[in-house]
């Protein structure tokens, strides 16, 4: 056996870390060829495994990819008696698995159902042996795979060619036929037990690690600190953008790369001792360990704070002008959130990162990039394509860069391209249903603009889970069209489309005219003015809110009531053995494979989550925030509660909704009257919520990519405290320096969408209160709880008894939240992603698997990288100093009423009375 190949360990045992490791140095040094790697098969059934692995378009075969070497070994070690209980396990932990591929599920059953009889008389020292060392692991899976054998119909095993002689030529052949049953048993037993069970997780992670690659350096420090800096810079100084621009974590790869290769190249190779720490300086030549952790330390500065919503809405003379709110209330605010989110993040760990079920597709790109840039890569031709993955990124990087001129700048009009409002841009009713700017977007063709195109990630999520939502949408399109046009509760007298409230003359809703010296409720002044009023997108939206949270506690909660019952006994079970590992009772090969590495115990998040509560008190008593204490605690019991539903979901779609809606609605009751204590605990509520999630995504690319958890939590500890403070800095240089900053009618598209939505949620539930929109203002939106709790039964029931052909990607969850896609956005957002996702995701993955897992990811993150860098540049060459191309393309998409904003249907001036909306003695 060749040496090199020697160095893949076998340790006899799947579960032990050890039996996933391979010194990837030694393995690298020299070229490995086919012909030396799984002696004890023939190269026919090497080539079946190559097929499989889509490594069957390699150029040369004296040097295959070492993933393919590792892979190989294994399905030559694994017994027949392990693999098919493998198998028998998997057919059913992936029963009802949406991103399971079907091919592959059928074909797994296939090779169970055709066990030849013999098999159950094989008695070698082999398979005892591995009975042994899995029976602890097996013992609470026995009884389902009993279920499985009940099931199973032994067929003749004359179908099966064992010994694929018919094959020695070379021939073709479809992977999922079966021509050597033994082989084929073990080679997807192995992809589930050393790699995963989803091609999208195979296409950007390896099945091995080696655990002396060197990661938490010096080096990723200083970069982690530099490009954080600049990556919270560029995200909140375009987070009020409409559409908003960000460096993303996978396009910050682009920069990290060849930052790490510079100063691996500047830095002295030298070891310096501090008492009993030792710091390499310089350990070698720049590694993808090292790339990941630095981007995870950057990634925090990906999403930027909740709370800035929070400063815009109190700060801004537009909205409250709290001219309180310093610096020292917001450094509170900002740190007692953002690390409580943290803290949730360990809590959730079980749930979200060992499960192999959670793939979190949004995160997947990034995985790839960093393959692209760092990883050896074996030369392929794919469908006629030879092109590395990383000439491919850069292709793709120089045209996405080149191309986003023309939209963003010179051709205004193939970014919104609402050209049915060209024919006339002044007809209320064509702009209303068409308009990109103001209207629902409904238009075949949407727009050319990568940055609207890929809106909803169009080459990330998956693509049953695009489609239902997409469905979800376009039902809300009629249901807002008939709300409009029905002039239901005086929509007609608004823009259907806005994200804005408008008082009873249809002028935008002004708070300051409702409350007092405190920001409190004022009743005088409110009879004067009367409540503030929805557009027919918003009406929706906060009824789907409203529906969404009882549906999707109901529903997903009986979903998964299996998994989420067993990581919560691992939660009680980790606080009451806090000595024990966190990964006690996952088996997923990445889970195992991180077991080298010293974990972060329970205790410490929980530490964490106490300080943060401590510095939130704090922030209550000092300032006028008008909130009591309680309400901290009530933000954090809430998360208990919905967090880890809501994280599931996510995790395994890509679709995430926050608590924003449900806290507003309970604090709103609480404390009625009270905009800013709804404010301040909203942010609480959804923060926690939305910074947990992202940072249990990093978490989750560590661990693809295993690199120690302890290191991954320090990195994410010093960011935080960074990109909080750099955050707060860019977000009052914009409210002080940018005219008319989140004005509707900003020339620069800073139009401030997120933070209108948060200003006016804080009228209308805090100021107004809940109590008096259900009571007189909004009747049927208290029907929607019910409404969301009932439709769940149904929904339930069709997934369980219907067949499965038509029920595996039937996802009520993702179509409801289809709904909420609208006020400010609308369809044309949406639409163009679709056809993307419909060529890519389905199309290209289904026909041409092998192209969609080299270039697919890679494709998705240039594009990105390729937005924000000209973005950037364009907005400060020629925008910030207001160099307008004035001609016909960039003047056509805001004609008539796109450019203002959009129309009412019906003129506030022609209501009884002169104005619409409830009379005086009818307010609530």
């Amino acid at each position: 056996m060749n040496e090199k190949v020697e160095t893949i360990v076998s340790s006899g045992n799947r579960f032990a870390a050890e039996d996933h490791e391979l010194d990837l140095k030694a393995i690298n040094s020299a070229a490995v060829s086919l012909a030396h790697v799984g002696e004890m098969l023939t190269e026919m059934q090497k080539r079946i495994i190559l097929k499989r692995l889509n490594y069957d378009n390699i150029v040369d075969y004296s040097d295959i990819p070492t993933g393919a070497v590792f892979m190989i070994e294994k399905i030559q070690n694994l017994s027949i008696e392990e693999s098919l209980s493998i198998l028998k396990e998997a057919l059913v932990d992936h029963d009802d698995d949406v991103n399971f591929p079907t091919a592959d599920y059928d074909f797994i059953k296939r090779l169970v159902e055709h066990e030849p009889s013999m098999i159950e008389e094989k008695t070698s020292c082999e398979s005892i042996q591995a009975e042994n060392n899995n029976n602890n692991n097996n013992n609470n899976n026995n009884k389902k795979i009993e279920t499985i054998n009940e099931k199973v119909t032994v067929e003749s095993s004359s179908e099966i060619n064992s010994s694929s002689s018919d094959n020695e030529e070379g021939q073709d052949f479809d992977e999922f036929k079966i021509v050597d049953w033994d082989l084929q048993v073990k080679l997807e037993a192995a992809l589930i037990a050393y790699h995963s069970p989803y091609p999208e997780v195979r296409a950007v992670t390896d099945p091995f690690d080696d655990p002396m690659i060197p990661c938490e350096t010096l080096r990723v420090y200083i970069l982690g600190i530099i490009w954080t800096c600049i990556g919270t810079f560029i995200n909140q100084f375009f987070a009020e953008r409409q559409p908003a621009v960000s460096l993303g974590s996978a396009v910050c790869q682009l920069l990290l790369y060849p930052s790490g290769v510079l100063i691996s190249k500047i830095l002295p190779h030298k070891t310096l001792n501090f008492w009993k720490l030792s710091i390499n300086l310089n350990p070698g030549p720049w590694t993808h360990k090292e790339q990941m952790l630095a981007t995870i330390f950057y990634s925090v500065s990906n999403g930027i704070s909740y709370v800035s919503y929070n400063l815009h809405a109190q700060k801004l003379e537009l909205f409250y002008n709290n001219q309180w709110v310093d610096f020292g209330y917001q450094v509170l605010l900002i740190l007692a959130t953002n690390y409580l989110g943290i803290g949730f993040a360990g809590i959730l760990r079980k749930f979200a990162i060992y499960p192999h079920k959670a793939i979190w597709p949004t995160i997947l790109p990034t995985i790839a990039l960093n393959k692209a840039l760092l990883q050896k890569e074996t030369k392929e031709d794919i469908n006629g394509w030879k092109i590395s993955r990383y000439r491919w990124f850069f292709l793709v990087f120089s045209f996405s860069f080149v191309y986003n001129w023309f939209p963003t700048y010179f051709m205004n009009f193939l970014s919104y391209f609402n050209f049915l409002t060209w024919f006339a841009p002044n007809n209320v009713n064509l702009v209303a249903i068409t308009g990109s700017a103001s209207g629902l977007g409904m238009s075949p063709i949407p727009t050319f603009d990568w940055n609207i195109l890929n809106f909803n990630g169009a080459l990330v999520y998956p693509f049953y889970a695009q489609i239902n939502q997409y469905i979800g949408t376009v039902l809300a399109f009629f249901v807002i069209v008939g709300l409009w046009y029905s002039n239901y509760k005086w929509t007609g007298y608004i823009p259907i489309n806005s994200s804005s409230l408008f008082d009873q003359h249809g002028n935008r809703y002004n708070v300051k005219n409702i409350v007092d010296e405190n920001t409190l409720f004022d009743q005088t002044k409110y009879e004067q003015v009367g409540p503030p009023y929805y557009s027919a997108a918003n009406l929706v939206v906060y009824g789907s809110f409203i529906a969404l949270y009882p549906f999707s506690i109901v529903y997903e909660g009986f979903m998964n009531r299996k998994p989420i019952w067993n990581a919560l006994k691992g939660l009680v079970h980790g606080f009451r053995n806090w000595r024990g590992s966190v990964y006690e009772g996952f088996y997923d090969p990445h889970t195992t494979m991180m077991k080298k590495y010293k974990e972060v115990p329970d205790w410490v998040f929980l530490l964490v989550l106490v300080v943060s509560i401590v510095l939130a008190i704090i922030c209550v008593q000092i300032y006028p925030v008008q909130t009591p204490v309680w309400g901290i605690f009530f933000a954090v019991g809430i998360n208990f509660v919905f967090l880890i539903p809501l994280t599931i979901i996510y995790a395994t779609t890509g679709f995430s909704f926050g608590l924003n809606v449900l806290v507003q609605l309970i604090v709103g009751f609480a404390l009625p009257g009270n905009g800013l204590a709804l404010m301040f605990l909203k942010a609480f509520g959804y923060n926690i919520n939305g910074q947990a999630q992202n940072y249990i995504s990093d978490q989750k690319m560590a661990h693809y990519v295993k690199i120690p958890p302890r290191a991954v939590f320090r990195c994410q500890m010093l960011s935080i405290f960074v990109s909080s403070f750099l955050g707060l800095a860019v977000l009052n240089f914009q409210i002080e320096n940018i005219p008319n900053y989140c004005s509707p009618t900003n020339t620069q598209k800073f139009t401030c969408p997120n933070s209108t939505v948060f200003y006016s949620a804080s009228i209308l539930w805090g100021v107004i209160g809940p109590k008096k929109v259900f009571s007189g203002l909004y009747p049927v939106l208290q029907w929607c709880f019910l409404i969301g709790f009932l439709l769940a039964f149904p929904c339930i029931a069709f997934k369980k008894y219907a067949p499965k052909k038509y029920t595996k990607y039937f996802q009520p969850t993702l179509m409801i939240g289809g709904f909420l896609y609208y006020a400010p956005y609308n369809l044309s957002f949406y639409t163009g992603g679709v056809y993307l996702s419909i060529l890519f995701m389905w199309y290209i993955k289904s026909r041409y698997l092998a192209w969609w897992q080299k270039y697919n990811f890679v494709l998705s993150g240039a594009m990105d990288a390729g937005v924000a860098f000209s973005a950037i540049i364009i907005f400060f060459a020629v925008q910030y100093k207001e160099h307008y191309l004035s001609w016909w393309g960039n003047d056509v998409p805001w004609k008539g009423i796109e450019g203002m904003g959009g129309a009412s249907r019906l003129d506030p001036a022609d209501a009884p009375g002169g104005f619409f909306g409830l009379r005086p003695n009818q307010y609530p």
